[in-house]
């Protein structure tokens, strides 16, 4: 079996009186790129913070490419970690910062300067090497320091908020490079975001956090599962005795009643088979007894199972 690239077992945290992270527990497979979701203040950084040496855990441990966190040092060149407000040297030109981190791992300059044009050039910063970051937009110091954590091989990245401030098309061409980057080096890639749509395009894992407490943790499609759902537009509104059928079929985990003649039913969806059982026992149920679907909508999203999850409200703002 396949070590996990990052393993974290009972991680808990606290400033003073606030628990930024409450016994957190979850793995991250090798090979993916896994997603740390949650809201501002649900620990994502505490915990990137934790697993990158900058901040020690009060109690739990950490294991990073199987090596404890207190050994981190050991991984020199085996990990990467890009902060969300990432700073880079003013007037020193690009490629010049990038060179002075490659050799810092190691690397001769001549390898290190081939390397580093090749990743300007698919970041699409090659016509800046020589320029200065003031030179930049904030979209392009985003590549620069996408680029900047893909040097070298390293093994295991982790991305703090990559997109954050960004508008729509460069935040797309950053979840773009990451998917690039991913094929051509084969590492793991870990990306903390608190916005749901982006996390579920994006990855194939994920870890949901709210307020430092674990919520879910595991492969997208199987959390997504647990969120199908199936919007119904009724010809009437159904009874009370109608709507607890409805909510005690087999296929379903609940029944929403919404506005008139509109409803939300949960479905409950065995692993390896598609909605489309489901959907069909509803309909069954309903023509039975007489009640025309006007339209049935099926879909689901990491935004609804939060909801779910947390019972409140999400917000995507920064």
């Amino acid at each position: 079996m396949t070590e996990p690239a990052l393993s974290i077992q009972s991680i808990t945290k606290a400033f003073g009186r606030v628990k930024a992270l409450d016994a957190v527990a979850f793995e991250v497979p090798a090979g993916s790129i896994f997603g740390l979701l949650g809201p501002n203040g649900a620990g994502k950084t505490t915990l990137f913070s934790i697993a990158a040496g900058f901040l020690h855990a009060d109690t739990g441990s950490l294991r990073v490419l199987g090596t404890d966190i207190a050994h981190i040092a050991d991984l020199q060149g085996r990990m990467t970690i890009l902060p969300q407000d990432a700073a880079f040297q003013r007037n020193v030109p690009i490629l010049e910062q990038l060179l002075f981190f490659r050799q810092l791992d190691g690397s001769g300059r001549a390898d290190a300067r081939r390397e580093v044009l090749e990743t300007l050039d698919l970041v699409g910063l090659a016509a800046y090497q020589k320029r200065g970051v003031h030179a930049l937009s904030h979209g392009m110091l985003k590549r620069m320091g996408i680029a900047q954590a893909f040097l070298g091989r390293p093994e295991l990245i982790l991305l703090d908020e990559p997109t954050a401030g960004l508008d729509p098309q460069n935040a797309r061409q950053i979840r773009d490079l990451v998917r690039v980057f991913r094929q051509q080096r084969a590492a793991t890639t870990v990306v903390s975001s608190h916005n749901l749509a982006e996390i579920q395009e994006l990855c194939d894992h994920v870890a949901i956090l709210d307020k430092g407490r674990l919520l879910v943790a595991g492969p997208v499609d199987a959390i997504l599962r647990q969120s199908r759902q199936l919007d119904l537009l009724l010809a009437r509104e159904l009874t009370a005795q109608e709507r607890a059928e409805l909510a005690a079929l087999p296929c379903s985990r609940g029944l929403e009643a919404r506005e008139l003649c509109r409803y939300r039913l949960q479905l409950a969806i065995p692993d390896g088979e598609s909605a489309d059982g489901a959907i069909a026992a509803v309909l069954r149920w309903l023509l039975d007894r007489g009640v025309t679907p006007r339209s049935l909508q099926e879909g689901n999203s990491l935004e609804e199972y939060f909801l779910q999850l947390t019972g409140k409200e999400h917000t995507t703002g920064h």
